[in-house]
């Protein structure tokens, strides 16, 4: 019950019907069946709680845990007790629960049925059907792990893998532990957050609240989020189907994707297919994710008002069938970046997700294919610089526990570049992947790649790149989007 309703929490140490009493007379008025109505069938010799059953002594329910289910007697009722509650089964009216005459703050009755329409809608005192915070946001751990081997060492793998959750070294890797907490914070506010743990820090990857329902079809998020630009970029690594980052998203945007401090307004469109529009404004620095834009660059900026990074997208759903579908949007980015007063990048970008998934299928069968494509103009002192960049994946679940997939990557180099000033050719890498679902709860996947850097010399241009990865989820972890 939240402090600041006008109606007050519930006591029990009145005089009247009490809570407990309730309970304890609803519960003795129960038959001893399922909730099928067959009758209870007796604990097994291994089902807990039971005696034969490993540490069961006390577990609830048992017979030696005092207060349990075969020591419990219904609490005594009293007349007036009793009479209320016929009343409230009989259904001639609606009882009310006296207050502690004590406390002047508690003379008012309160109604039963306005406790029962509360509970059955989700929320007291708020809009039907949206739930209310529980005080116990949800909550998960997320570990992701590799083992890694780089042929060429001699090139610095950190300088190729451009993720900053990618293995990036020969040997054991600790890609990330992801502390996902989510909750909703009354009728019309939402809480997300993200908290990553890496082998010598800790960031606060996304914090965000939003805000549902507002007029017009509208829906907003304030705070630190993953900005909406093409397709991978707003997921967290548990969701992808390969272990590293593509690396047009990695060369764009930086190691962690674009994001960033900032306020976004989606628009769900009244058309007969889902239609959503969202812009998004926010600060054009940090190295870890604008790098084309302001990035690392500390140009003394105290109002970031004056210098934003705008983001806009449009997505569309089309279901053409019960078992085939389209996820088709397009992206664009632009804001300042630093070679010169009023110099400024774009990143324009389409994307789509095409899913064929049976209806009828029984171990989740489907196959997909996700692709992406890039292009970025930044304004330097006397020209434009120009590059693209696109991945395309397929991937392959035949039954319940496997699934397999395959990669291919496409980066232009570019003259000249500040930020890669050795990446002047074509860059591409293919990459194949089996995974075994033990559970829905965790997963390992082999991945094999190899990589063509054609700017380096004769020898060093080709490297292959094999990672064995596993990851755990534990605690709530809710379902992922489209």
């Amino acid at each position: 019950m939240r402090t600041g309703s006008q109606k007050q929490p519930l006591r029990t140490h009145h005089s009247g019907l009490t809570l407990a009493a309730l309970c304890g007379a609803m519960l003795a008025a129960l038959p001893a069946q399922s909730s099928y109505g067959q009758p209870t069938d007796p604990p097994s010799a291994v089902t807990p709680g039971s005696a034969n059953h490993p540490g069961s002594a006390n577990h609830p329910g048992s017979a030696n845990n005092p207060g349990s289910a075969a020591d419990a007697t219904p609490p005594t009722l009293s007349a007036e007790e009793q009479a209320a509650i016929d009343a409230l089964f009989a259904g001639n009216q609606q009882p009310t629960i006296p207050r502690a005459s004590t406390d002047p703050r508690f003379s008012n009755e309160l109604d039963i049925g306005q406790v029962t329409q509360g509970l059955t809608q989700g929320v007291f005192g708020g809009r039907q059907g949206v739930p209310v915070q529980s005080g116990n946001p949800d909550m998960s751990f997320i570990l992701d792990v590799a083992g890694a081997h780089f042929t060429r060492e001699n090139n610095d793998p950190a300088a190729w893998q451009l993720g900053a959750h990618d293995p990036n070294r020969t040997g054991f890797n600790l890609q990330q532990l992801e502390l996902s907490i989510n909750s909703a914070v009354d009728p019309y506010l939402r809480f997300d957050g993200n908290i990553v743990f890496s082998q010598f820090g800790v960031e606060v990857e996304e914090a965000y609240m939003t805000a549902f329902e507002l007029p017009g079809g509208l829906q907003a998020r304030l705070g630190q989020f993953l900005y909406k630009f093409g397709r991978i970029n707003a997921t967290h690594p548990h969701s992808w189907h390969f272990v590293d980052q593509p690396l047009v998203n990695g060369r764009f945007f930086g190691g962690e994707g674009t994001r960033g401090l900032g306020g976004e307004l989606s628009w769900l469109a009244p058309l007969p297919w889902f239609a959503e529009l969202t812009v998004a404004i926010g600060e054009a620095n940090n190295q870890c994710c604008n790098r084309s834009f302001y990035g690392g660059e500390d140009l003394g900026i105290t109002n970031w008002l004056r210098h934003p990074l705008y983001t806009g997208r449009l997505a569309q759903f089309f279901a053409f069938d019960d078992s085939w579908s389209l996820f088709w949007g397009v992206s664009m980015q632009t804001g300042p970046n630093p070679s010169g007063q009023g110099n400024r990048s774009q990143i324009y970008g389409t994307d789509l997700y095409l899913r064929w998934r049976p209806v009828d299928a029984t171990q989740r069968q489907h196959v997909s294919l996700q692709a992406e494509a890039n292009l970025r103009e930044r304004q330097l002192p006397g020209r434009v610089l120009r590059d693209w960049g696109t991945y395309a994946q397929l991937v392959w679940q035949p039954t319940l526990r496997w699934e397999t997939g395959v990669r291919t990557e496409w980066v232009s180099g570019a003259d000249s570049d500040p930020l890669d000033p050795t990446w002047t050719r074509l860059r591409d890498r293919q990459t194949v992947q089996l995974t075994f679902y033990p559970t829905h709860f965790s997963r390992f996947r082999l991945q094999a790649g190899r990589d063509e850097s054609r700017w380096l010399a004769q020898g060093d241009q080709v490297g292959w790149i094999v990672f064995l990865a596993g990851e755990v989820v534990v605690g709530a972890h809710g379902a992922h989007g489209f």
